[in-house]
Formats: structure tokens, C-alpha cells, sequence
């Protein structure tokens, strides 16, 4: 597809096929989020670098899920040092003791954004989230998983219960330039994905209350939110 002729047209088609792709998979991942709400489950959300933008999305946001843990390491967000957090999504071992502190247990779910997948982090997370018994979804391109070299003993896409593929060329941007390609896509990709599971999960869950952020810039946003806080605050320390 050419980015470059008519970016915002190309972008909305590319998420229109984006949404036509993983169709059955969405349904499928919707299904087992529903499985973790009714067994009063977590899931657990992660990423390194940019795809934490993702990761963001999915935790304590307006309209979101409130049974959502995320993963996370100062280190591995760019703010904290950029080439710094490029460099810890390389390097073995962390992973699993994220996912130890965690607790994670068997009914669990583990999402992990990440376009290229092919980083130690991301794919030593898949492993040990695997390892507790969790579900676990990836959130990646498989054009750009399939180009890029391995740095671990495997890929995401090899690990993950499910995919969810975002389509995007190898190297995230996609319209070339006199001074190089811009126009980064993974975050769209990965965002728009999320909120189409969260679309069909409550559609899936038919009367069955799904715990879910109101906006605390509301009225009474503040006072819906507090039952999930008290409800989850033990499980989700961030919180």
C-alpha cells in the first residue's frame, strides 16, 4: 500500500483491513477477556519503548478495563533514557522477574505489544507468562516479525496463543521522504486493535457487568471509579 500518495486515506483502508484480518481472532481474544472477568481474573499488559503508548491505553483509561495490570519497568520506557531503554529490551532475565513480582496465575491473560517481536523482552514475557498457565496475545506486525532477526530463542508470533496483526511494513514509519521515512504506525495499529476487543467483549457479555473506568472529568466519574480501586487496588499496586 502507498502512504505517501494520500496518507490519510491509505491509513484508514489499512485499518479497515487491519480490523478485516484479525476478525476471528478478535473474537477469540474477546472471548477469553470475557473468561477473565468472569473468574474475576487480571490481565497483565506490556511493552518496551514506544509500543508502552499501547500499554497506556489499556490501564485506567476512560472506557477501559479495569481488571488490567500492567508489566512495567521505568527502565524500559524511552523518558527514562532513550538509547538506555532500547538497550534493557535486549538484555535476558528481566522478564521473568516481572512477571514473578506479578503473581501471575493460571486463568490469567498476558497482552504484549510489541510490532517487531523479536526483542528478549517480549519474548522471554510470552515465555514465562506461558509458563503460569496465562493466555497470552500478541500485539505485533508480521511483515516486520518476519524481517527482523531474532535476538532470543524465538520470535512472539512463535510463543503467542493469539496474534493480532497489525500489518505494518518493516520499520513502523511508512512514508519515505527526501529526509528519511516518517509517520509511524504501531501505536494507531495497536490502539484501534484494543478497542475493537473491548467493543466485542461487552457485546459478548450481553447483561453481564463489565468493570470498566468511567472518566474521573464527569460528574460522579470519581465515585463510579472507587468501587474498582477498592476492588482491585491489592491485585494492581499501580493503582
Amino acid at each position: 500500500m502507498d502512504f505517501s500518495a494520500d496518507f490519510g486515506t491509505a491509513v484508514r483502508e489499512h485499518l479497515r483491513r487491519t480490523e478485516d484480518r484479525n476478525a476471528a481472532t478478535l473474537e477469540e481474544v474477546a472471548a477469553r477477556l470475557l473468561d477473565v472477568v468472569r473468574a474475576g481474573r487480571l490481565v497483565h499488559t506490556a511493552a518496551a519503548g514506544h509500543s508502552l503508548a499501547a500499554v497506556l491505553e489499556t490501564f485506567y483509561r476512560a472506557g477501559g478495563l479495569a481488571c488490567v495490570r500492567p508489566l512495567f519497568h521505568p527502565g524500559l520506557l524511552p523518558l527514562h533514557g532513550a538509547q538506555a531503554s532500547t538497550q534493557l529490551e535486549r538484555v535476558p532475565g528481566l522478564a521473568a522477574t516481572m512477571v514473578a513480582q506479578a503473581q501471575v496465575r493460571p486463568g490469567d491473560v498476558g497482552v504484549i505489544f510489541s510490532n517487531s517481536g523479536v526483542n528478549a523482552f517480549p519474548v522471554e514475557l510470552a515465555d514465562e507468562l506461558k509458563k503460569r498457565g496465562a493466555y497470552v496475545v500478541a500485539f505485533s506486525s508480521r511483515p516486520h516479525m518476519d524481517a527482523a532477526p531474532a535476538r532470543s530463542f524465538a520470535k512472539l508470533g512463535e510463543l503467542a496463543d493469539a496474534v493480532l496483526d497489525t500489518g505494518i511494513p518493516p520499520g513502523d514509519a511508512v512514508v519515505p521522504t527526501p529526509s528519511g521515512t516518517t509517520a509511524a504506525l504501531s501505536t494507531l495499529c495497536s490502539t484501534y486493535l484494543w478497542n475493537l476487543l473491548l467493543v466485542r467483549l461487552t457485546t459478548l457479555a450481553g447483561d453481564l457487568p463489565i468493570p470498566l473506568w468511567q472518566s474521573s472529568n464527569l460528574p460522579g466519574g470519581d465515585s463510579a471509579n472507587e468501587r474498582f480501586l477498592d476492588q482491585y487496588r491489592a491485585h494492581v499496586p499501580m493503582l
